[in-house]
Order: C-alpha cells, then sequence, then structure tokens
C-alpha cells in the first residue's frame, strides 16, 4: 500500500489566531514544509484563493494541496446555500486536485472561544440531529458531484467531537458522507482512533496525525480548560514527540488497505515551538513507523 506524506500550515500560522505566526509569509510555511520531506500541505488562510497564483508556488517547492479546512453552519444554511458559500474554495481545491475538502460543522463552535470551556461545548437536540444528518447528507452528494469528497472532521468544541458523536454521524448517513480520523483530536475526547478505524474504514478518505503531550492534556482536562488555552499550553505536538504509539493505529490502516495522505497537524504557539523543527520530527517519525508497518511512500 502506498500512502503520501502532507503538513497542515497551521504550526507556521494560526488562522484562530493571526497573532500566532503573523509575519510568518506563505512562501516561507511552503518552503520549510517541502524542506522537512512532505509533499503535500493543506490550505490556510494566507493561501492565495486563486488557482492561477497558488499552483505555481505549490509547484516551485514540489508540492500538492492535499485539502484544508471547511467550517460549514448547516444547522443555520440550507446545503444550497452553503454550497454557495464554499464555491470559491471548492472550484480552488478542483483547480489544484486536492483529493476531498476537510469538513466540520461549527454552528456554536467554541473552539477559538477564549472563555468557554471545553466542558460547555455545544450538544445537538434529536431535531438538530435529524436536521444536521439530512443536510450532510445532500451536500455530501452535491460535492461528489464536484470530484471533491467531504471528509468529515470530528473537532474539539464543536457539536461533533466525542467518538459516540462521531460514531452516531457515521452510522446515521450515507456513504456518500466520508470520515477524516483525526489522532489528537480523538484522543483529547477520550476516544479510540484505532477501534473508529476497525470500525469505519470503508469511510475513511483522509488522516490527520496530530500528537497530545499527556501531562498537558491531563491538566487541561482537570481544569477544564479552554480549547484555545489548552493549545497554547502545548497540549498539541507532532507524530513522535508526544504519548500517542502510532504503530497500532498504522497497522490497522495498512491492514485495511488504506491509501492516501497522513497529514501532520499541531498547532503551536510558533514562537515556542519552531515549525521548521517540529515538521523534521513529524516528518522522520511518521515515514520511519509508517515503512516499518508496512507502507510504501510516494515521494
Amino acid at each position: 500500500m502506498s500512502i503520501k506524506l502532507g503538513i497542515a500550515p497551521i504550526a507556521w500560522s494560526n488562522d484562530d489566531m493571526p497573532e500566532l505566526g503573523g509575519e510568518t509569509t506563505l512562501e516561507q510555511c511552503l518552503s520549510e514544509a517541502s524542506k522537512a520531506g512532505f509533499t503535500g500541505i493543506e490550505s490556510g488562510g494566507k493561501f492565495p484563493k486563486s488557482s492561477k497564483e497558488l499552483i505555481p508556488k505549490l509547484e516551485k517547492e514540489n508540492l500538492q494541496l492535499c485539502s484544508g479546512w471547511y467550517g460549514a453552519t448547516l444547522l443555520k444554511n440550507t446545503p444550497k446555500e452553503e454550497f454557495k458559500l464554499m464555491r470559491e474554495q471548492m472550484d480552488l481545491f478542483k483547480d489544484c486536485k486536492s483529493p476531498c475538502m476537510v469538513f466540520a460543522e461549527v454552528t456554536n463552535s467554541i473552539q477559538g472561544d477564549p472563555k468557554t470551556p471545553l466542558s460547555k461545548k455545544p450538544k445537538l437536540s434529536e431535531d438538530e440531529w435529524k436536521l444536521l444528518i439530512s443536510r450532510i447528507n445532500e451536500i455530501s452528494k452535491m460535492m461528489l458531484d464536484e470530484n471533491i469528497p467531504l471528509a468529515y472532521h470530528h473537532h474539539m468544541g464543536t457539536v461533533i467531537e466525542t467518538e459516540e458523536e462521531t460514531r452516531r454521524l457515521i452510522e446515521s448517513t450515507s456513504d456518500s458522507v466520508k470520515l477524516l480520523i483525526d489522532t489528537g483530536h480523538m484522543l483529547f475526547a477520550g476516544g479510540n482512533s484505532v477501534k473508529l478505524t476497525e470500525d469505519f474504514m470503508e469511510r475513511i478518505i483522509h488522516v490527520h496525525c496530530k500528537d497530545i503531550r499527556k501531562n498537558v492534556l491531563e491538566k487541561s482536562l482537570k481544569n477544564d480548560s479552554t480549547f484555545r488555552q489548552a493549545f497554547l499550553d502545548g497540549a498539541f505536538t507532532v507524530p513522535g514527540d508526544g504519548c500517542i504509539d502510532y504503530k497500532p493505529f498504522l497497522t490497522v490502516l495498512k491492514d485495511r488497505n488504506y491509501e492516501g495522505w497522513l497529514v501532520v497537524e499541531a498547532e503551536q504557539d510558533p514562537a515556542k515551538a519552531n515549525p521548521f523543527e517540529y515538521a523534521k520530527i513529524g516528518y522522520k517519525y511518521l515515514s520511519k513507523t509508517a515503512k516499518e508497518c508496512g507502507f510504501n511512500i510516494i515521494s
């Protein structure tokens, strides 16, 4: 089985907190991602919205656009309304031959709220569950018609955060709704990425490899921190620098014939965690471990 290794730009510049890495240029981010060994990168706020501008920048560093985040509000917008809002980003992804779009429902999300603790995250009523499932089914089919599959991202501080919520979403939606597994978010939420992968492999099309500093996680949970405070305290890091053993997870992916991207992602303060140095740590560990599990890495 062959995979590709990508990275998210959030280590260089944080879209939720623009002051983190605010002076870092896109050119530096792309150059360092490539030098660290990655062949793909997800999109971010500093990326051009036009493929005519973006593609030459990616090609200069031998990078592919391997996806990117889209925060939807389907509990407020109809699928047609939301589809219009994502049109520009979707066209960019199509032009850049991105394999999917990272998608999350962010209505009432507290992920960027500096005051609301994670224990107060939004929860869906039964009627909201029915509405969200219906609308995600519809918009995922619309996206498939454009050859941009929807990769649903369970995310801290949102309505789909826990393993139970993720399971219910996937079990209740059609096959057009694909799944992104994020190892760091699932561990933070107390869930099991390996078990989810075993149970829903046929729906998984994208993987975020985020690691956790166990002592910071335990402190964050004990203090009922905000999501923002948790990552500022250093809860997240790259694979190989935290408490997650990736061998069991990657073995399950290999045994179930996963072919796609493994994307290193770690929200950190770049002033405290040099993005280039941590990118190299993540690449070295993930490439070595993936090869040990039997994967061939496409360079």
